[in-house]
């Protein structure tokens, strides 16, 4: 896909919602932090440093010995990109927020299928990563884990035989290892259980975070949980561990969707209907609305409550209605107010649509 493709989609591979358990686990991800021997971190390199660095990953990626293991990857440098692009490529969790600080010296290089992302100069030069649907951590281990060796064969890290890979964080340094899943937790929250929930996850070493990882909201009820530790344990135990405790969270999350529809049916239907017909109809969202309104919906889409729209669609939207995406497709800078109409209108023409292709059907 072209790079003007990536910012002007609202698709990625880990949107279609096809992966297992792909209504409650959204997503999973596998990141990796890595960095070059003998060169400064990238919060110490000098400008020409920094390039030095996109340079050699450059070269890396085009190293036909790689090619195998890596794929086809399309090189972007932030600084070639409106502040428009950059935002809608972070709200397609493509690239992280920090990566748009001091952007100039940065890049990503993004295969074409949006599956896995490099960032380069981010807080490590390299942070590698690969995004699925669904509850597919080991998938994503294993895609990352090929990548990175394809690009060793060229590219000398920094590591240790005591401490193992050497990172800016120290909190990273070990297995440089990131393992994550996003979660829609609405059940949970309805029955008021999610405080509990979570501080069994703390005593258990993982973290919980925001739509966009530490410091955001939950919008939408979507809630990121990963581990906090990446010393002293294998890439196997800690990918192991965070399975095993997503199996629980799913299970207590499926349980409680159970519960709340057996004994609350007309208030759960009503909620949902009152989502779907606001979502179709209304001529004004803030962001915050519309996306307790998707997450409404998309919880009766779990349920079966209702039919014919899918979560690809709901993941598609989270985009969409995002100030930078409706900025991007409307060539236009607007009020919040301005935002706020757009993306309703936008919205309901998503729908509109999706009404006209089933009725051709």
């Amino acid at each position: 896909m072209p790079i003007d493709g990536k910012v002007s989609s609202a698709n990625s591979r880990w949107m279609n919602s096809d992966g297992p358990d792909a209504g409650i686990v959204v997503s999973s991800r596998i990141r990796i932090a890595r960095n070059l021997a003998g060169v400064p971190f990238p919060h110490l390199l000098e400008q020409e440093q920094s390039i030095e660095v996109i340079d050699k990953i450059r070269e890396a990626l085009e190293n036909k010995e790689a090619a195998d293991n890596i794929g086809n990857m399309s090189l972007i440098l932030m600084n070639d990109l409106s502040p428009f692009e950059r935002q809608i490529l972070v709200d397609k969790h493509l690239i992280s927020q920090e990566l748009l600080n001091n952007f100039q010296s940065k890049a990503a290089a993004i295969r074409d299928d949006e599956a896995v992302t490099i960032m380069i100069n981010e807080e490590d030069h390299l942070r590698i990563q690969c995004l699925l649907s669904g509850q597919c951590l080991k998938e994503a281990w294993k895609v990352t884990d090929n990548i990175d060796d394809g690009l060793e064969k060229t590219l000398d890290y920094a590591f240790s035989e005591k401490l193992g890979y050497l990172t800016s964080c120290p909190t990273n340094t070990g297995t440089g290892l990131r393992a994550s899943v996003m979660l829609h937790l609405t059940g949970l929250k309805i029955i008021s259980q999610l405080s509990g929930v979570f501080d069994a996850i703390s005593k258990l070493g993982l973290t919980v975070r925001g739509l966009y990882g530490e410091g955001t909201e939950a919008l939408g009820d979507l809630f990121q949980i990963s581990n906090q530790i990446t010393l002293g344990q294998s890439e196997e135990e800690i990918i192991s561990n965070l399975i095993s405790i997503t199996r629980q969270i799913l299970a207590q999350e499926q349980e409680a969707r159970q519960v709340l529809y057996r004994e609350r049916r007309e208030i759960v239907e009503d909620r949902v209907y009152r989502a779907y017909g606001i979502l179709k109809c209304a001529r004004i969202l803030t962001l915050d609305e519309a996306m307790r309104l998707l997450s409404d919906l998309r919880l009766g889409i779990g349920l079966k409550i209702i039919s014919g729209v899918q979560d690809k669609l709901i993941n598609e939207l989270m985009v969409k209605i995002k100030p930078a995406f409706l900025i991007k497709i409307t060539g236009q800078d607007m009020s919040k107010r301005g935002l706020d109409i757009a993306r309703a209108d936008l919205i309901r023409k998503e729908f509109e649509n999706k009404s006209s292709a089933k009725g051709s059907e």
